[in-house]
């Protein structure tokens, strides 16, 4: 049923080259993946992973042709990782890819030897993944967004300062089991203090606590609400939404999808490119390239997107300044 799910993805698509085929001919590559969440559980996961078999394809990467996939999901049971990632090094896949943190983590410490792609995360070089982005030096490289400049964490509080000009307070919405949030927190201290901005931090491991932080952002009287992506918090996207709404605090989310779901606003990646760029990865590591010799690229696509409903829901004003930098004004 999963691998039915993959092929449809990609079944309207044009004709596939055969560059790949023809240079390996009767290689059957396995690629490993893993994640946290099945794409038949979400039509955003479900629209990355068309965007992933679309990059494969772009290089000559046909499912059941060259490639068979090998998935494995936590379930958004995290500590289900290194079993899972043990299981694709028993399976001797070819490439692994590996779509969070903890994912990540799990891979690295499964295997030295077999290439891994990340994505899903911000900082390879900070939570140890890579050497660095130009030279990672071992046997992991992939795609990462907010690697600092225009794409940091501290952009959002510059919007949302620039949304409500008299703010002072910030909650952080982040989920303190989550590795990869460390160094965004910290990027966001940083930037406050140099915006002059109080951060209130709202920790919420799982769904049950959401309620709660909310009611602590509104007894503490935070003017705005920023969301470090995490794969929970993206499964809880409309509760999140509605209490951001319920609490009638402005929220700044990390994607286009939050906004569509009826967010306020969003800064953030486009994730969609970032899983079709995965193709040139896995391409460049199945023909014989070293993942420590292929840099880790940085996200290029970047979206600001709002939402004028739940800002009138919200009695806010957008200026004008604001919607002409905006990739796309929801109505």
């Amino acid at each position: 049923m999963l691998r039915r799910v993959f092929v449809v993805g990609i079944a309207a698509t044009m004709s596939a080259p055969r560059t790949a085929l023809s240079q390996q001919p009767g290689k059957v590559a396995r690629i490993g993946f893993l994640g946290t969440t099945r794409p038949s559980d979400s039509s955003d996961v479900a629209r990355f992973w068309r965007e992933f078999f679309l990059g494969l394809r772009e290089h000559g990467w046909v499912e059941g042709h060259n490639f068979v996939i090998e998935p494995r999901f936590s379930e958004r049971r995290p500590e289900r990782f290194p079993g899972l990632a043990a299981e694709l090094v028993r399976l001797k896949v070819d490439v692994i890819v590996a779509a969070s943190p903890p994912a990540i983590r799990a891979a690295m410490d499964a295997t030295s030897t077999i290439p891994i792609v990340l994505i899903g995360t911000g900082y390879p070089v900070q939570l140890g993944f890579v050497a660095s982005l130009a030279r990672p030096g071992g046997n992991v490289t992939g795609v990462a967004y907010f690697p600092g400049g225009e794409g940091a964490p501290g952009k959002r509080l510059q919007l949302l300062r620039e949304l409500s000009p008299d703010l002072s307070r910030v909650a952080i919405l982040t989920n303190p089991s989550n590795q990869g949030h460390a160094p965004g927190l910290e990027e966001l201290r940083v930037a406050a203090q140099a915006l002059r901005l109080e951060l209130q931090i709202l920790q919420a491991r799982t769904a049950e606590d959401l309620q709660s932080a909310f009611g602590e952002a509104v007894r503490e009287r935070a003017g705005g609400i920023v969301e470090i992506p995490d794969p929970m918090f993206s499964h809880q996207r409309k509760r999140i939404v509605h209490l951001a709404a319920e609490a009638r605090i402005p929220a700044l989310y990390s994607s286009r999808e939050w906004v569509a779901a009826g967010g306020l606003m969003s800064w953030g990646v486009n994730w969609a490119d970032q899983y079709r760029r995965l193709g040139s990865y896995i391409d460049r590591l199945l023909r014989g390239a070293k993942a420590a010799d292929v840099p880790v690229e940085q996200a290029t696509k970047w979206e600001l997107v709002i939402n004028i409903r739940t800002a009138r829901a919200l009695n806010l004003t957008i200026g004008p300044s604001l919607l002409a930098r905006a990739d796309q004004v929801v109505e």
